[in-house]
């Protein structure tokens, strides 16, 4: 067999150019046959280093959710916290969330390092979360946890844009379910974690079991996060040496056959604003962001779902344990989803589905107070999260073409949501438990509304997609870009 390499290693000058200038790698007929033996051996390599990004995520996850476990030991009570306090404790993690998800997404675009930014903002989180295990004043947790959703931030919105330089369109459905997984993976290792941690350290050194709950969450986060360094890949244009040279000029081609010929990708390099300015006055990225806030407002009951699960009357281990079945059945819901999605092209139906089958959970939690039945209703609700995922991956499809608008465009959307999230952590009071008839009756309008948004949007993209093909047609030009659907 020859020994050349099955790769051209002329590099690109301009990464992501969408039309062939002779400085872009290009494959000879040898390359052409022999690229899909490159790109399953690429593929193979960066699902490897993209799988350590669902263990980030779970960590991230836990960070921002703690509270509702320590809520069942004694955190209220402890914190002297009246009325609203705690809902605010939830909310204002979000205020700081939404406040520098676009401008960290703005700035990693152009860095060549994301793995050390990622991996340093989480390693941040986690110290804030060891912090709030010491704090002694409502307030100075109020503080904290703002502080953390300000440095969180960075994560989510971060990690799928990076997945988005180097997977392509069919191809981003799957992983971004690879990664968001972490969520409800999360939801029930944090519950099946929290339920052993309070009930074996309460009291030991002294602490309260809420407290230790953070310290072990909190230094798990920072050693998972130090370790990201080494592991995380960065941008496909970066030199990477765990790839070899044919992997990585077919990292970039893979990238330049993604986007069209047009906006920075015509050979010129990005402009600095001009990705914020293109996300800001296309009506589709707010138009996204109000849909992907009252689907946010629906999925509320993410936060309080130990809540909920303590309405069935059992103690705080047996509730915590509870919550662990009906999210383990939300991650296989949500592999298979995401596949289907991607192998079909569909992004609509598979965001919905899941929605009005959470509305079907949301409607046997208010017609009974059997605990057989709440807790059956408690796994179709699980299932709501796998359309957020779905969502943001049809996000990424429809802003592809540009590389920074599409950046801004997830960070903005994604923080667009983030004030679903702040609203609704006051749907969930507790004098409307322990049935939450009416928290659960928002969340049946606001998902309502937002399925309708949605058909909207899938709408207009089916006629834009429509003109392309009656434009092709007229003037004789093969088969361009199509948006999913």
């Amino acid at each position: 067999m020859s020994d050349r390499p099955l790769l051209s290693t002329d590099n690109s000058s301009h990464y992501g150019a969408s039309d062939r200038s002779s400085d872009s790698p290009v494959l000879s007929e040898y390359d052409e046959q022999n690229r899909q033996t490159v790109e399953t051996r690429l593929l193979r390599k960066l699902d490897l280093r993209f799988a350590f990004l669902i263990l980030m995520y779970i960590m991230s996850c836990m960070d921002r959710t703690n509270a509702a476990a320590a809520r069942l030991r004694g955190f209220e009570e402890d914190l002297g916290m009246t009325g609203n306090q705690f809902n605010t404790l939830m909310s204002i993690f979000y205020v700081g969330y939404l406040l520098t998800q676009t401008p960290s997404n703005m700035f990693l675009v152009r860095m060549t390092r994301p793995s050390l930014y990622l991996s340093n903002c989480m390693a941040i989180c986690g110290a804030i979360t060891l912090f709030i295990g010491v704090a002694q004043t409502y307030h100075d947790i109020l503080i904290l946890r703002f502080m953390v959703g300000v440095v969180e931030a960075a994560f989510f919105p971060g990690a799928i844009f990076l997945l988005s330089r180097w997977y392509k369109r069919n191809e981003l459905g799957y992983r971004t379910a690879l990664l968001a997984c972490g969520s409800p993976i999360s939801n029930a290792f944090s519950a099946l974690t929290a339920s052993g941690i309070l009930a074996s350290l309460d009291g030991t050194l002294g602490f309260a079991g809420w407290r230790w709950l953070f310290f072990v969450e909190g230094i798990l986060t920072v050693v998972v996060a130090v370790s990201a360094i080494w592991i995380l890949p960065d941008f496909p244009s970066s030199s990477s040496v765990w790839l070899l040279p044919d992997e990585r000029v077919l990292a970039r081609l893979r990238m330049e056959e993604e986007v069209t010929v047009r906006n920075e990708h015509k050979g010129t390099p990005v402009e600095g604003w001009s990705g914020l300015i293109d996300a800001l006055t296309d009506w589709r990225v707010w138009w996204l962001g109000a849909a992907l806030i009252l689907m946010e407002a629906s999925l509320s009951f993410r936060i309080f779902f130990p809540t909920l699960s303590a309405t069935m009357g059992y103690n705080s281990t047996i509730t915590l344990l509870l919550c662990a079945p009906p999210w383990i059945l939300g991650t296989a819901t949500l592999f298979l989803v995401a596949r289907h999605s991607d192998a079909t092209g569909d992004r609509f139906w598979h965001t919905a589905g899941p929605l009005f089958v959470a509305i079907v959970g949301f409607m046997v939690a208010i017609s009974t107070m059997n605990a057989a039945v709440r807790y059956l209703s408690l796994f179709f609700m699980a299932q709501a999260p796998v359309a957020h995922i779905v969502s943001l991956t049809w996000v990424m499809n429809t802003f592809s073409q540009s590389r920074s608008k599409c950046a801004v465009a997830i960070a903005l959307i994604n923080a667009m949501s983030s004030l679903g999230y702040i609203g609704s952590s006051y749907f969930w009071p507790s004098r409307w438990g322990p049935s939450y008839a009416n928290s659960c009756g928002i969340c049946i309008l606001t998902t309502t509304m937002c399925i309708g948004m949605l058909w909207v949007f899938r709408r207009h993209l089916s006629r834009c997609n429509e003109a392309a093909e009656a434009e092709e047609q007229a003037l004789g030009l093969r088969k361009g870009f199509r948006y999913f659907l």
